[in-house]
């Protein structure tokens, strides 16, 4: 998907229930993508938009490695709906069921669902505080902030409220207030989350480094993991996101999450774009 012979940039769009990626395919070499570049395709009205950007490359022992940058151009060890984008992707392209995705979070197994749904396991949570990160050893089952929230890591670090209705907070002000946390050194992801159902969740997100989003893959694992850490679940949980439900299993070997991709289209960045920068 690299070079078009002209210094341009050819690249996909993608999204997992409205979580939107640009995809960049670097496996057949080209220049790399900095942290530059990454903030200026990632606004909306002056470059493409995205939530995360996501660059695949080669790796020994797996099918391909990824790396993620979040719309301020801010880097991110792991985005779980982009991984099963790519892999989505990288299936369609092979004809393989199975693959192995690297990332930050470590080699992640992906695997065909079925009916075009694409299954990931993001690994086990990480439920301790040095792990997360949290700046000191607190009780990550219940913070020591307003509303008691549930700290969690899958890679990137969480903040988990669990409310009567997710619908009437003001996530816009509860965001970035929390992301930049004393409690939290590297910033944090932001769920609020109401019980609607035996097993079933509705949640809502503020991602780091870019705001309120449909959907987060690792938002919506590390939800289902703190509501049955907390007891009002169990371990297979249906989460209703602003973009669509996504499925979510926490098994022996890791938190699995099944949903639904879309490849809405490819793209090519003029060499005029990419020389301004």
């Amino acid at each position: 998907m690299r070079d078009t012979g002209d210094h341009s940039l050819r690249f996909l769009k993608m999204h997992g229930l409205g979580n939107d990626f640009v995809v960049v395919d670097c496996r057949i070499g080209g220049p790399s993508v900095t942290a530059e570049l990454a903030k200026a395709l990632g606004d909306r009205r002056r470059g493409v938009g995205f939530d995360q950007l996501a660059i695949i490359e080669t790796a020994a022992g797996v099918d391909a490695k990824l790396t993620f940058f979040n719309a301020d151009g801010s880097s991110s060890a792991t985005c779980g709906n982009a991984t099963r984008c790519v892999a989505r992707l990288l299936m369609d392209e092979t004809g393989q069921t199975e693959l192995t995705i690297r990332t930050g979070r470590g080699d992640l197994a992906c695997l065909d669902a079925g009916d075009r749904r694409t299954s990931v396991n993001m690994g086990q949570p990480q439920t301790e505080w040095r792990e997360i990160p949290l700046a000191s050893e607190v009780d990550t089952l219940h913070l020591p902030i307003d509303g008691k929230p549930t700290a969690t890591g899958m890679g990137n670090p969480h903040c988990t409220f669990f409310v009567d209705d997710a619908e009437q907070v003001d996530l816009d002000t509860l965001g970035p207030e929390i992301e930049h946390h004393p409690l939290y050194p590297q910033r944090t992801n932001v769920q609020v989350a109401s019980l609607i159902g035996p097993d079933h969740l509705r949640m809502r997100v503020w991602e780091r480094g870019v705001g309120i989003t449909l959907a987060s893959g690792s938002s919506s694992c590390v939800t289902a993991v703190a509501a049955n850490r907390r007891g009002l679940t169990g371990r297979r949980v249906t989460v209703e996101l602003d973009g669509g439900p996504i499925d979510i299993d926490w098994r022996d070997d890791g938190v699995w999450m099944t949903g639904p991709t879309a490849h809405v289209f490819t793209g090519t960045l003029t060499a005029a774009f990419l020389e301004a920068l």
